[in-house]
């Protein structure tokens, strides 16, 4: 395998499959297979998965409701997300442990470094809830975080894109889409990435990205077999 410990990024968002909101079943469980075959090849799993399709801070705030009270609403959201993953890999006989960042021991354990990298080395999927813990900050920003707590060799960002283009491939028909690229390159060109944070505390551990379509069967697979799927973003 091309990597050996991955920290995967998914979107609340990509949780609805083709609904309006929520989680679908069906995508849950194609995601859960997805990991499960990575695993069975020896790559150490870590997840960071974001609560879009529940509830999202910054639109809260732009409706009113306090920014703080929006993310703390959106970190529990994670957690949601959180326990539905956990119980698609469980039922595939996945061993997984979940970790919050805010304190709810009845249903997470709390981020424990060190714990977390040992869960990993038993074989275990790890998947981070709760974002940083902190409002005002995102959950790519949690998937930065975590990658580097935990040394991990890559981020690998699922989205419903093959990767990153010059503009938004699904309103501009024109754009074209790039192999590779500097982090550099991706700022000069005002490409979104992930947020500004999260990109820059990546940039500045030197931990390469790679952008990708989740939702094409077999793509994580390719990936960590080091064949050239999606983006990558490198120094």
């Amino acid at each position: 395998m091309h990597y050996k410990r991955i920290l995967l990024k998914l979107s609340g968002e990509a949780l609805m499959g083709e609904q309006q909101y929520g989680i679908d079943a069906k995508r849950l469980d194609e995601y859960a297979e997805e990991i499960k075959s990575v695993m069975e090849k020896g790559v150490e799993v870590a997840i960071v998965i974001g609560g879009g399709n529940i509830f999202r801070g910054l639109a809260g705030a732009s409706q009113g409701m306090d920014r703080v009270q929006g993310d703390h609403m959106g970190m529990l959201a994670t957690v949601i997300n959180g326990l539905a993953l956990q119980s698609a890999l469980e039922l595939k006989g996945v061993q997984t442990r979940l970790q919050s960042a805010i304190k709810i021991n009845e249903v997470a354990e709390p981020f424990i470094r060190r714990r977390a990298i040992r869960h990993l080395e038993k074989g275990r999927v790890v998947i981070f809830g709760g974002g940083t813990g902190n409002p005002y900050f995102t959950t790519d920003s949690a998937a930065v975080l975590r990658a580097i707590e935990i040394k991990a060799d890559v981020i690998l960002k699922g989205t419903r894109v093959d990767g990153i283009y010059t503009s938004d491939p699904e309103k501009d028909k024109n754009a074209t889409k790039f192999d590779s690229i500097s982090f550099n390159e991706v700022l000069s060109k005002g490409l979104k990435v992930m947020d500004t944070t999260a990109f820059t505390l990546s940039q500045e551990n030197e931990l390469p990205i790679v952008v990708f379509d989740m939702n094409t069967k077999g793509n994580l697979m390719k990936i960590v077999s080091g064949e050239n799927i999606g983006t990558v973003v490198n120094v």
